[in-house]
């Protein structure tokens, strides 16, 4: 019996998707629920299993085709299987075939990346790794088996070129970056704050905050979440956004948390911030990087957001200027901490501080609205007992 393999149903904000990588070809063996293809969208990457045991009998989408959703992308035979897939060839070369060990690599190495491996006899030690500690992803690998065609040219003196493809994912964040710059009234206003006392309770709770919750470590990205959610409360044109001619106010803080991922920066959304504790806030951004990391990210994940904060600081960004994700109307940029000399009550004092940048929608928020809400936030993390008594 053969059974179409079809694409899922996209989101409506989704239309169409891109097919990037099958991991079988027409001939081979597939189980149940077996990884077979990945569809690339504007947001995320959607994986696409077997319905049944069998073999893959024909391809109808090849990489880089449009599909929509339920499209048939493939066909696959129900029950059957080939003696080539069954059982090793008289002729083959047992030395030939890799066994796990020959997967193994300097750098980690995660189960499904692994697994991928093996099955396409991909040398591992020609991987980059984007993972954490180096560690290869399931991505990394599909990227080495897919990696386009990219043409290098020569020219006059020697020197080549390079041409490559942009993924759907970086055309989708450029056309996203470029409405937002061409159509809001975008203006950044900028300030300091002394992490010294986030940096203080960080240090004496940090071991015991890890044990109490199970493994969660505490950052600073908690405390910037849960001041800009108190700050939301107070000012809340910078919570809301423009729907057209209309001015929406929401009355929850789902802040998005921009993160960096192989394929791009994603913006994952923390819902209703304002009922999180720290221990919450660390943990779902844990789980946001992992996802990222590894393509799991669902595009329910990224679905709307109130606010966003993006941290450049990671990468050693000392000062930066943010760009807005509309149809929010501000976003607040974290950059490095940096020891600098300060002059506190007439005395020259070395102390850690931190640029903040928030960039907003003139249209919707005034200057004073933006600077008083800046100032805000930087009280709440200049004395982090205002967060808990919300004064």
């Amino acid at each position: 019996m053969t059974i179409e393999i079809k694409a899922p149903t996209l989101p409506e904000s989704v239309p169409d998707g891109t097919i990037a990588t099958w991991y079988k070809q027409v001939g081979d063996s597939v189980s149940r629920d077996e990884l077979l293809v990945d569809i690339e969208t504007d947001k995320v990457v959607i994986e696409v299993v077997s319905p049944t045991d069998g073999v893959l009998q024909e391809i109808l989408k090849n990489t880089g085709d449009t599909i929509v959703s339920n499209q048939a992308i493939g066909t696959v035979v129900a029950g059957e299987a080939t003696a080539a897939a069954s059982a090793p060839s008289e002729t083959a070369d047992p030395v030939a075939a890799p066994e796990p060990a020959a997967v193994a690599a300097s750098a980690p190495v995660s189960p499904a990346a692994k697994k991928m491996i093996a099955e396409n006899n991909v040398d591992a030690s020609s991987i980059a790794g984007t993972g954490k500690a180096g560690r290869i992803t399931k991505e990394d690998v599909a990227s080495a088996l897919n990696a386009p065609a990219a043409s290098s040219i020569a020219s006059s003196n020697g020197r080549l070129e390079e041409r490559v493809p942009m993924s759907r994912l970086r055309a989708k964040v450029a056309e996203r970056l470029l409405h937002a710059s061409q159509s809001t009234a975008m203006l950044t206003t900028f300030n300091e704050v002394n992490m010294a006392p986030v940096m203080e309770i960080r240090n004496r709770y940090k071991q015991e905050f890890e044990k109490a919750h199970e493994g969660v470590r505490l950052g600073f990205m908690s405390f910037f979440v849960r001041a800009c959610t108190e700050a939301l409360k107070r000012y809340p044109a910078v919570n809301a956004s423009l729907d057209g001619a209309d001015i929406v106010y929401h009355g929850y803080q789902d802040i998005g948390v921009a993160v960096s991922s192989p394929r791009g920066l994603v913006v994952p959304v923390l819902r209703n911030s304002d009922t999180m504790s720290l221990a919450h806030i660390e943990k779902g951004i844990r789980d946001f990087g992992e996802k990222a990391r590894d393509g799991k990210l669902a595009i329910e994940d990224m679905a709307g957001g109130t606010f966003t904060i993006s941290n450049g600081g990671v990468f050693g960004s000392l000062l930066s200027t943010p760009i807005l994700n509309p149809p929010q109307t501000a976003i607040l940029g974290m950059h490095k901490i940096q020891e600098r000399p300060m002059a506190v009550d007439g005395q020259v004092v070395v102390l850690p501080m931190m640029y903040l940048a928030l960039s907003y929608d003139h249209r919707m928020i005034d200057g004073k609205e933006a600077v008083q809400f800046l100032v805000t936030v930087k009280d709440l993390l200049e004395d982090p007992t205002r967060l808990l008594l919300e004064i």
